[in-house]
């Protein structure tokens, strides 16, 4: 079994802290969820950093790292349309995607064929969107932050680099099985 690194301690500290955002978001306790998702977001940073720059990098960390990444996000996505701060389609947009990309990873691999899923830079863009736009209603509710009515042309960005991201992936993946 390999050493367990640095990074991945703190990829999985990251993992650990999604319950506890979740549950400040359910409890409306919005600066304790922004504080938490800006610590999560600045270990994600750090253990990236040192896995890169201290060759500490290792397939476990491969895995957890989007693993925590995607928890984080698709968590907070749904928490905040539960409650209301955030529309109910917006979160079906972003976790859709991600179930269409983990279902056609796991249908490859049943089929045999496994597809390596490499990031694309569309996917990046709707990372950092998704990312951002969260950071935002976060922030928004817990300081009172406005985008001065900028937020439903966020949140149409937003959809629109998930879906194009979903697409992007869906057409290579069909590339992949019908080769």
């Amino acid at each position: 079994m390999a050493p367990m690194t640095i990074p991945n301690i703190i990829t999985i500290g990251r993992l650990i802290l999604v319950p506890f955002v979740i549950m400040m978001i359910m409890q409306q306790r919005w600066a304790a969820a922004f504080v938490l998702f800006v610590v999560a977001g600045v270990s994600d940073a750090i253990d990236g950093f040192i896995a890169r720059n201290f060759d500490m990098r290792s397939e476990l960390g491969s895995y957890i790292d989007p693993l925590a990444d995607k928890s984080l996000l698709v968590s907070i996505y749904v928490s905040l349309a539960v409650v209301g701060a955030i529309p109910s389609w917006l979160a079906i947009v972003v976790v859709s995607r991600d179930v269409m990309i983990v279902a056609a990873v796991l249908l490859s691999w049943v089929m045999d064929r496994p597809v390596a899923i490499k990031p694309l830079i569309v996917s990046k863009l709707n990372t950092a969107a998704q990312i951002g736009f969260a950071a935002f209603a976060l922030a928004a509710n817990a300081y009172g932050i406005e985008l001065a009515g900028l937020e439903d042309i966020a949140m149409l960005a937003v959809a629109a680099l998930t879906v194009a991201s979903a697409g992007a992936y869906l057409g290579g993946w069909l590339r992949h099985m019908s080769a």
